[in-house]
């Protein structure tokens, strides 16, 4: 059952930016990076979207917003056939190492204020 806020056959990038609570410049963007994701344009070249446009953009808002997912891993868990996402995520940093910046840092910084004096 469709969407029920989608209800055209064409929406504008601007009409798509408000449904999605994307700004413009994200989607085209995307467009870049997922090839699944290629709204039709018009004789001025002005974006096209589909309902299926939509409901893509969505599912990869949801992948990079909610789920932390990187591009290269939101465009893995979009061709995984059985669509379960894949566990690749942004890249973390241990608190272990976390710890020998921080460590590191407070010493640069005694090491700063003793060639102040």
């Amino acid at each position: 059952m469709p969407d029920p806020e989608i209800q055209k056959l064409y929406y504008s990038i601007g009409e798509v930016s408000r449904l999605t609570g994307l700004d413009a410049h994200v989607l085209r963007y995307w467009e870049t990076e997922f090839r699944e994701l290629s709204p039709r344009k018009n004789r001025g070249g002005k974006r096209l979207y589909r309902e299926g446009d939509i409901k893509l953009l969505l599912q990869i808002k949801e992948l990079l917003y909610d789920k932390r997912f990187t591009i290269e891993g939101a465009r893995k868990a979009l061709h995984e056939p059985t669509g379960k996402a894949l566990p690749e995520r942004t890249a973390t940093v241990s608190s272990v190492r976390m710890d020998e910046i921080r460590n590191g840092l407070i010493e640069l910084k005694g090491l700063i204020a003793n060639d102040r004096k």
